[in-house]
């Protein structure tokens, strides 16, 4: 591919606008979805300029990754830089997501999108770590991981047991791939044992999940 940038400047200022805005957003937003209302446009519009983007975000050091069978478009950093660094809390709530969503997808047609709802993520904290997750907690983790199009809430409060949240397919793409399938395995052993009675995640042991 021609990596000649200078392509991109060419560009009126209306659409050189429009391409700051879009890339931008995907910047400071992690994933851009063709599901969610909030960032549907800005995923065609990138999805249309795609060679355009690629080669701006190669001169930055990043690639550009387009999962149109998921609906994603998301930025990898192959240098290790620009990754969200997150709290253990913020890392089991992520990695229930990510569960739920894989158990849920299995039961559903191709385009039906996941739903579940605050008290299911309640419920598997509290067979793991055998305590009540606080609501400041809950709704603090919820949040974070709306401002980055993995979940959207459809109820107001999101400490609410009764809350019900889409989860997105981004959410399988939230680890970094080089590490997704020892950790996930790993993790995967652990949460199951709650169903059972088993013993919960060992703190010491944790360091994998804190990088997104």
């Amino acid at each position: 591919m021609d990596k000649d940038i200078t392509g991109i400047f060419v560009l009126n200022d209306a659409a050189k606008e429009k391409f700051r805005v879009n890339a931008n957003k995907l910047l400071n937003e992690c994933f851009i979805l063709r599901s969610c209302e909030d960032t549907k446009s800005c995923y065609y519009y990138i999805l249309k300029e795609k060679d355009k983007f690629r080669i701006y975000f190669d001169f930055l050091g990043y690639e550009l990754n387009i999962n149109e069978d998921m609906g994603v478009i998301a930025l990898n950093n192959p240098y290790g830089n620009g990754r969200i660094r997150l709290r253990l809390i913020e890392s089991i709530i992520l990695l229930f997501a990510r569960l739920i969503y894989i158990e849920e997808k299995q039961k559903l047609s191709q385009t039906e999108q996941v739903i579940t709802t605050v008290e299911e993520i309640y419920e598997r904290y509290r067979g793991l770590k055998n305590e009540r997750l606080n609501k400041r907690d809950m709704k603090d983790c919820l949040r974070l991981l709306k401002r980055y199009h993995i979940i959207h809430n459809l109820d107001n409060d999101m400490s609410n047991p009764e809350t019900r949240i889409i989860i997105y397919p981004s959410v399988i793409l939230a680890f970094d791939n080089s590490q997704l399938n020892a950790v996930y395995e790993s993790s995967k052993q652990k949460l199951d044992t709650y169903m059972n009675g088993g013993a919960a995640f060992n703190n010491a042991n944790e360091e994998d999940l804190d990088e997104t």
